[in-house]
């Protein structure tokens, strides 16, 4: 993955940096999302694990700045890989006042470039499934869907009292031909 000071997002609303710790970040931005993230034992959880691994953060660009935005990271990503092909979207927050402007696809984007590079070829994301309706997660799995995942199974029993739906994604990956 990327451990640089930055690189230009998807879009010129939005800078990308990756590689750095990001604990306080995630703790702002967790508390700016009660309706996704109000269990406070699982955002401390989230917390100690941003201390632990490296964050993507999406720094708002002129075009945001102008509409609004903070010179502090409006969105944060943290990644785990599971396997050398295989790796997880582990946590996304993004400001909601910065919904809907192009953050979270910069975060996506920024992350599948690097997997893409480091010959990753699944990402999965686990979200709230469908069988328990809320609007906000009807809106977390639209934006997943949107960026290519596809739901693989809806789960019972890793969340206490809340289906996991799995979503999955196939990044795209050259493979080297063995001479025999």
């Amino acid at each position: 993955m990327a451990t640089g000071a930055g690189k230009a997002s998807a879009g010129p609303s939005w800078y990308v940096t990756s590689g750095e710790r990001a604990a306080g970040t995630v703790e702002r931005l967790l508390r700016l999302l009660p309706g996704w993230f109000g269990i406070e034992s699982s955002n401390a959880e989230y917390v100690e694990k941003a201390r632990e691994l490296p964050a993507y953060l999406a720094w708002p660009g002129a075009e945001q700045l102008a509409r609004g935005g903070r010179r502090q990271p409006s969105g944060v990503l943290l990644s785990i890989r599971h396997f050398p092909w295989a790796a997880e979207i582990y946590l996304m927050a993004v400001d909601p006042g910065m919904h809907r402007r192009g953050a979270g696809r910069a975060l996506v984007k920024a992350l599948e470039a690097d997997l893409v590079a480091d010959g990753v070829e699944f990402l999965q994301v686990k979200t709230l499934g469908p069988s328990l309706p809320d609007a906000g997660y009807d809106k977390t799995r639209q934006f997943y869907t949107r960026m290519g995942f596809r739901p693989l199974e809806e789960i019972t029993g890793l969340w206490p009292g809340n289906p996991c739906l799995i979503m999955v994604k196939t990044l795209p990956h050259h493979r080297t031909r063995l001479a025999l």
